[in-house]
């Protein structure tokens, strides 16, 4: 016997804004109740010494540390822009207005 009813289902279709048949509401009455019952096993593992995690193996950071490297001078890169104005790079307007 399901202990999710039938007008459950129904009523959580309705919610979901969901047209299902009566086969279905009689289906998924059964699946559904499926579902609680594997969290219900679930929910009855013993955890309380495993610690909080976000996932089962430990992560580390792949990254490199960062390191302050020598650029390039902004003059010479100016110099070898097509156009510059006020040690910006000066491109053309996109917009029709004044930002």
């Amino acid at each position: 016997m399901s202990s999710i009813s039938r007008d459950e289902v129904a009523h959580l279709a309705n919610l979901s804004r969901l047209a299902l048949t009566d086969e279905e509401l009689d289906a998924f009455a059964g699946q559904l109740d499926t579902i609680l019952g594997y969290v219900r096993t679930v929910s009855d593992v013993p955890t309380d010494d495993v610690p909080p995690s976000a996932g089962p193996h430990s992560v580390v950071n792949v990254t490199r540390p960062d390191e302050v490297i020598p650029g390039v001078d902004r003059d010479v890169v100016l110099e070898e822009a097509p156009a510059s104005e006020q040690d910006r790079f000066a491109v053309p307007r996109i917009l029709g207005e004044e930002q």
